[in-house]
C-alpha cells in the first residue's frame, strides 16, 4: 500500500491497494486485507464510517465491510462505527434469509472490525457515489433509472422479495431501521433482489432515541422517525414499505395517483400504508403484504 497524496494538514490521504485507489481523512493500516485476496473495487464515500471492498481470491469474490478508518464523508468517531458494526453482527445470523446477503465471517483487526459477506452481482439502487441527486433519476446507467424502466411485473416481483424479508423480520421480533433504496441490490442479468444492509435493525419494541435525525432517508421515513421518544414498530415499517413502493412504482414522495404505475388497487394499499396517522396504517407488515398480494391478484 502506498501513499498517493497527502495534503497540508494531514488529509485527505490517498491510498492504493492492488489496482484500487481511495482517499481517507488520515492514514490507516489495511495490511490485513492482503490475506483475503486481491482488492478489485472500493466503496469509500459512505457517511456511516464504514469503508467497503470487493475482494477476489481463487476465482471467488467477497464483499468486505470495515469500520475503524476515517472515510472522507464521515464526521463521527471511528470507534462508534466499530461499535455499530460489531453490534450488527448477530443480526445477520438471527435474520438470515434468502433475500439477505450472507455473512461469511467477521473479525477484529488491530485498528477496527471487518465483516465478510458473499459477493452478489447486484447494483445498489441508491448508488450516490456514481449518480448523485438528479442523475440518479435520469442517467441511463443509473441503477435506479434502469430499475424504473423495467416492466411492472419485474418490479412487483422485486418488491415481493423486500416485503417477504420484512415480514420475516417481524416474525423474529425485530423492526427495520435505516431501510431505504440504498439497502437494495438488484441483479439486472438474473433479476434477483437482495437486501444488503440491516446494521441498524432493532429488537422490538424500539423508540426514536435520536429525534429528527433518526437513522434513515427522509423519503422513506415515517413521521415518528422524526420525533424523539416516538415508537418505532411494525406500523413504522408498514410506512417504510409503502414509501418504498411509491419510490419504485410511483412518484416517490409525491403520492399522487398520476405518478403511480401499478393500478388503482395497489395504489390504495400503498396509500394507506403511508398514512401520516399511525392508526390508519395496516397493523403490521404481514397484514400489509396480505392486502398487497390480494390487490395484485394472488
Amino acid at each position: 500500500m502506498n501513499h498517493l497524496s497527502t495534503k497540508t494538514g494531514g488529509f485527505p490521504v490517498g491510498l492504493s491497494f492492488d489496482d484500487v485507489t481511495f482517499q481517507l481523512q488520515e492514514q490507516h493500516d489495511f495490511e490485513w486485507l492482503r490475506s483475503l485476496g486481491k482488492v478489485f473495487c472500493v466503496f469509500d464515500q459512505q457517511d456511516s464510517g464504514n469503508i467497503c471492498f470487493g475482494i477476489e481470491k481463487d476465482g471467488k469474490k467477497k464483499f468486505v465491510k470495515y469500520a475503524g478508518a476515517r472515510p472522507l464523508d464521515f464526521s463521527g468517531n471511528p470507534q462508534d462505527a466499530v461499535s455499530r458494526l460489531t453490534d450488527a453482527i448477530p443480526l445477520y445470523s438471527t435474520l438470515n434469509h434468502p433475500h439477505l446477503i450472507q455473512m461469511m465471517d467477521h473479525f477484529r483487526t488491530d485498528s477496527g472490525y471487518a465483516a465478510i459477506f458473499e459477493w452478489f452481482e447486484g447494483e445498489c439502487l441508491h448508488s450516490h457515489w456514481s449518480f448523485a441527486e438528479a442523475p440518479k433519476y435520469t442517467h441511463p446507467d443509473s441503477p435506479f433509472y434502469k430499475y424504473k424502466q423495467m416492466p411492472i411485473e419485474k418490479r412487483l416481483k422485486s418488491l415481493d422479495a423486500i416485503f417477504s424479508f420484512h415480514t420475516y423480520v417481524e416474525t423474529k421480533g425485530y423492526v427495520a431501521v435505516d431501510f431505504y433504496d440504498g439497502s437494495i441490490l438488484y441483479d439486472f442479468s438474473n433479476h434477483v433482489t437482495k437486501i444488503c444492509d440491516i446494521d441498524f435493525y432493532r429488537k422490538a419494541p424500539a423508540v426514536n432515541d435520536i429525534g429528527e435525525n433518526f437513522w434513515g432517508a427522509k423519503r422513506s421515513k415515517a413521521p415518528e422517525e422524526f420525533e424523539l421518544g416516538a415508537p418505532i414498530d411494525s406500523k413504522t415499517n408498514v410506512f417504510t414499505m409503502g414509501a418504498l413502493a411509491f419510490g419504485l412504482l410511483g412518484g416517490e414522495m409525491d403520492h399522487s395517483f398520476s405518478k403511480w404505475e401499478a393500478g388503482k388497487l395497489l395504489y390504495e394499499v400503498a396509500l394507506r400504508a403511508v398514512s401520516e396517522d399511525r392508526e390508519l396504517r395496516y397493523e403490521n407488515v404481514s397484514a400489509f403484504k396480505s392486502f398487497w398480494d390480494e390487490a395484485k391478484g394472488f
